[in-house]
């Protein structure tokens, strides 16, 4: 049986337990507590040197990237299939999870812990704060991680990134007027990637963000009617935490909402 190691928040592992599930992969799970800073624990780094989830292992070979290991389990577990059989669609889906690995995945970051787990994160100790920031292995990452805690909304990073998540819905929007799906006649990768983004907004209180691109929450009402994601997503969030992000994301909704509309 695969292993996979996940966390039931991380936009990334979402991602890949949707395709799993999709294609009815079972596997031993392993939950890495991010807040905790399980993903920077000796034995799990010697598995992921990013120090990040998710990792799967499979008959000893370890699988890195989600995006990389969501078209390794497509390759590996052929039915349904997941990407578009013509050429162009094929190149149109991995084209938008590009752009999410590239842009949209580091601009959630910025947002989420601005406003989500921050509360959270401010009552640890600073020394346990402190170290697990410092262990983060990319500079730039780990500059913007310390900002945001620190400074919140207010932090210079902020308006830029809600920008490109914002920027990026609109695109999302545009494709799917035309379209029920993203990556062809089905649910499919660029679906599975898409998918936790638009729920990091809603989770964070930006519902009305989604909401007012028809195109978008229609498809975000499909997906979830789909039985993949009430096993791969739905399932493993804690209504606890999802309810701290919602109340952290109404507390500075009257600061945010007007740069959503910058955005537009």
């Amino acid at each position: 049986m695969l292993e996979f190691y996940h966390n039931a928040i991380s936009t990334c592992s979402q991602k890949v337990r949707l395709a799993m599930a999709h294609k009815g992969v079972e596997f031993e799970s392993h939950e890495i507590d991010l807040l905790g800073g399980g993903q920077h624990d000796p034995d799990y780094v010697k598995l992921n040197p990013n120090h990040v989830v998710p990792t799967l292992v499979d008959d000893g070979s370890v699988l890195i990237e989600s995006t990389l290991i969501n078209e390794f389990v497509n390759d590996r577990f052929p039915e349904p299939a997941m990407l578009p059989a013509d050429p162009a669609a094929r190149h149109g889906a991995r084209l938008l999870v590009k752009t999410i690995d590239e842009k949209v995945h580091p601009a959630t970051g910025v947002v989420t812990f601005a406003i989500g787990p921050r509360t959270l994160l401010l009552r640890q100790p600073k020394e346990v704060r402190e170290a697990n920031t410092n262990a983060i292995p990319d500079p730039a990452r780990r500059a913007a991680r310390r900002s945001v805690i620190e400074h919140g909304i207010e932090a210079p990073e902020f308006a830029g990134a809600l920008t490109t998540m914002i920027g990026f819905m609109d695109r999302v929007n545009e494709a799917l007027v035309s379209a029920d799906w993203l990556s062809g006649d089905g649910f499919g990768l660029a679906d599975a990637a898409v998918l936790p983004y638009v729920l990091r907004l809603d989770n964070l209180f930006m519902t009305s963000v989604i909401e007012a691109r028809g195109a978008l929450h229609a498809w975000y009402e499909r997906v979830q009617e789909l039985p993949a994601y009430e096993q791969a997503v739905a399932d493993w969030l804690a209504p606890p935490f999802v309810n701290m992000m919602r109340t952290n994301g109404e507390a500075v909704w009257r600061e945010v909402e007007p740069l959503t509309r910058q955005a537009d």
